[in-house]
């Protein structure tokens, strides 16, 4: 009588599962609202299976922000130019925002999950190394930083408006003006500062 032998586990399947898994869990249900055993579960695997491929929950949701957060859903990773930045944002917010658009998974993330402080932390950071640093990159003049922190503010509140809040202007206003006027709002932001302009009186 013959053996079956029992069949190799793949294990980079295994971790894309489990981290597929986790990525649909804490969007849904944020940091707090679901446990490793509910991600396991949805995997097909076990807890202490999901525990020896990313050490913790901390760990694990670490990972989904990093990958969820790499993903350039508003800001591009090179744009074109400068010029026509805050054009191009402001389609893009206007556009993945309407009632009809898949759900910003990144944006349901930081939602859902920000009243933990060390999911905050965790978030900050992603944010820091992936959209923050490209709009950062993108902008030319003084305090770049800042000025990025302030567009993804801008775009993070017109998210949260026009579709978790679904107020009546934002929701049902005409897209091309809205795009119109949210560029001219992260124009503020986009162009260079005065003070850092060619023939300013700092130069």
């Amino acid at each position: 009588m013959s053996r079956t032998t029992p069949r190799p586990r793949n294990a980079a399947a295994t971790r894309q599962a489990i981290l597929d898994s986790a990525i649909t869990a804490f969007t849904r249900h944020g940091y707090d609202g679901v446990g490793l055993r509910e991600i396991a579960a949805s995997a097909g695997v076990t807890a202490i299976l999901v525990n020896r491929y990313f050490g913790s929950k901390e760990a694990l949701f670490a990972e989904v922000v990093d990958v969820s957060f790499a993903q350039p859903t508003m800001v591009p990773r090179e744009p074109a130019d400068t010029a026509g930045l805050a054009a191009l944002i402001a389609d893009a917010l206007v556009t993945r925002t309407a009632s009809e658009a898949d759900h910003l998974g990144p944006f349901e993330l930081m939602l859902k999950s920000a009243a933990n402080p060390r999911a905050a932390e965790i978030m900050r950071a992603g944010i820091e190394k992936h959209v923050g640093a490209r709009f950062t990159a993108a902008l030319s003049g003084a305090h770049a930083g800042q000025r990025a922190e302030l567009g993804l503010a801008l775009l993070a509140g017109t998210w949260l408006m026009r579709r978790i809040i679904g107020t009546p202007a934002l929701r049902d206003g005409d897209r091309a003006q809205l795009t119109v006027q949210v560029t001219r709002m992260l124009a503020a932001v986009v162009e260079p500062p005065a003070d850092s302009r060619p023939g300013s009186l700092n130069d």
